[in-house]
């Protein structure tokens, strides 16, 4: 993610002279009516789930509402990240407007956190000592990061591979806590504004729920949608980079290899361009960031011909085995510590 729009600036010739190509294309050009389209489908979607959510009341049913509802929030987020790369508006103050509108305030994800964060990820992606998304937390990425871990994450990386769709239905309280928790640094932009927005998304969210149902099925409802909230989002970042190549200082690549050799694509049509709100592009989007989501389908056949040119893998895979990559990753890398469990 950039504040400033690529260009055919030097980032190696490589990647210049994919740049040069990719302007020529005209596909660093903003798209207003794709994204006036977009904002408002799902802007309705997010409005008519909490409709139907106050219309079926108190009824179990209101659980199958629970998760349409976490899929507009997940919607929601994939916008609040098109907003964050500047693929919306090509300036930065209404970009972080509609940014807090949609991340603090709609779904309770921290802006300024979530985008220091990204920001991180893009220009290191899938190295182990400066990609966030690939710390050793929980789950471990790395037999290195394994050897390394204790207490709980050392139990959970003996069998992460099975336990890592259960543990995404956590990811969206991680989100909130994490967006919590980053206010209490200073170097935040913002601090009090994101938590003014943040503290009005949970008086709302909870106060309608606790409103509407009763106790018992408020709390189950809520436990639904966030599990949902964290499904999606897990299956939707999942497939980009995980099970790819992990980097360690001693790895020196250029701009242009760095972020090919750790993304993959997914493949599968509109349906699947719709799902993953086009980060199943993830080469093309990790190349040109802030190139507006409806042009990485026409980047691409330009970027495959590019690498092909230069001898650089492209790996694009369907959505059902970029899961089974990843998972196959997770289980290499927790191989040693049951090796270790069987022995003791």
């Amino acid at each position: 993610m950039t504040d400033v729009p690529v260009t055919v600036e030097a980032r190696g010739s490589d990647f210049a002279r994919l740049a040069r190509k990719i302007n020529q294309a005209g596909l660093l050009d903003r798209r207003p009516l794709y994204y006036t389209l977009r904002l408002s489908l799902v802007a309705v979607a997010f409005v008519g789930g909490w409709v139907a959510f106050v219309l079926v009341g108190d009824s179990w049913w209101t659980l199958l509402v629970a998760f349409a509802s976490a899929v507009a929030f997940a919607q929601l987020a994939l916008v609040a990240h098109d907003l964050a790369h500047r693929q919306v508006f090509r300036n930065r103050r209404p970009s972080e407007i509609a940014g807090r509108i949609a991340g603090n305030l709609f779904i309770g994800m921290g802006y300024g956190w979530w985008t220091d964060k990204h920001t991180r990820h893009h220009a290191n992606p899938n190295h182990e000592d400066h990609d966030p998304d690939v710390s050793p937390a929980v789950i471990v990425w790395s037999v290195e990061q394994a050897e390394r871990v204790k207490g709980l994450p050392r139990f959970v990386a003996r069998r992460q591979a099975w336990l890592f769709f259960p543990l995404l239905t956590l990811e969206g309280w991680h989100l909130h806590v994490a967006s919590f928790k980053a206010l209490a640094k200073e170097s935040m932009r913002h601090r009090g504004l994101e938590a003014a927005l943040l503290v009005v998304h949970f008086v709302w969210f909870f106060g309608l729920i606790f409103t509407v149902l009763p106790f018992g099925k408020a709390v189950v409802f809520t436990l639904v949608h966030q599990a949902v909230f964290g499904v999606y989002l897990g299956c939707t970042f999942a497939p980009n980079h995980k099970g790819m190549p992990i980097l360690t200082k001693e790895d020196e690549l250029d701009f242009l290899r760095k972020q090919v050799l750790t993304s993959r694509n997914v493949r599968g049509g509109w349906i699947v361009d719709v799902a993953l709100g086009g980060l199943n592009y993830q080469i093309e989007h990790h190349l040109f960031p802030n190139m507006p989501t409806p042009n990485l389908r026409k980047a691409k056949p330009i970027v495959m011909a590019h690498c092909a040119e230069l001898g650089v893998d492209y790996l694009e895979s369907g959505l059902i085995s970029s899961y089974g990559q990843a998972l196959r990753h997770l289980h290499e890398v927790g191989e040693p510590l049951r090796k270790v469990k069987a022995r003791a």
